[in-house]
């Protein structure tokens, strides 16, 4: 596995590299060695699966504020996303500024969104399932998030969602 830094600072794009034979394939998804050596240290406390059966359907922007902040590896493992990053950090050189990766379970990669960023995703296919390693485990009541399209942000989704939650709509703007 490969891991990539993006844009924004602790946002990383981690990439299979399959081995295939006749048998099929085998992947490496995530190595917590690998991960810290990476400047991404993260060894998940929980596993989570969202299911969506709708293509267009987004999900986010969501997070956890600090002292219950989480740290999320998330990809697709039937389907295709647009997944969104948006770094929430006050004291970032990048507050503010969002990065996308398109995750596929063909292509197998995966982002990894640290503490203070908050994420989402457009399902970009019927039927598509977006496994979540999370660390540490959720803790119920502490969820916060920001409206998809909210102006502070200018996220270039690349379709209209279809469904989309209440809660998720009306997010209030993000402070300026």
């Amino acid at each position: 596995m490969r891991v990539l830094p993006t844009a924004i600072a602790g946002v990383m794009r981690v990439e299979a590299e399959p081995r295939t034979d006749e048998r099929g394939g085998f992947a490496r998804l995530h190595c917590p060695e690998e991960m810290a050596a990476a400047g991404a240290p993260f060894a998940p406390a929980q596993t989570s699966l969202s299911r969506n059966p709708h293509r267009l359907t987004l999900r986010g922007m969501h997070y956890q504020p600090a002292p219950h902040g989480e740290t999320k590896l998330v990809r697709a493992v039937r389907g295709r996303v647009f997944d969104v990053a948006v770094d929430l950090r006050a004291d970032s050189p990048t507050h503010r500024q969002w990065v996308a990766a398109e995750l596929s379970a063909e292509a197998m990669n995966a982002l990894l969104i640290p503490e203070g960023v908050a994420h989402g995703f457009l399902t970009l296919e019927p039927d598509t399932d977006v496994l979540y390693q999370i660390s540490p485990a959720y803790r119920p009541g502490h969820e916060a998030g920001v409206r998809f399209d909210d102006p502070a942000f200018e996220i270039a989704w690349p379709a209209s969602p279809l469904l989309v939650s209440e809660r998720d709509r009306t997010y209030p703007d993000y402070p300026a």
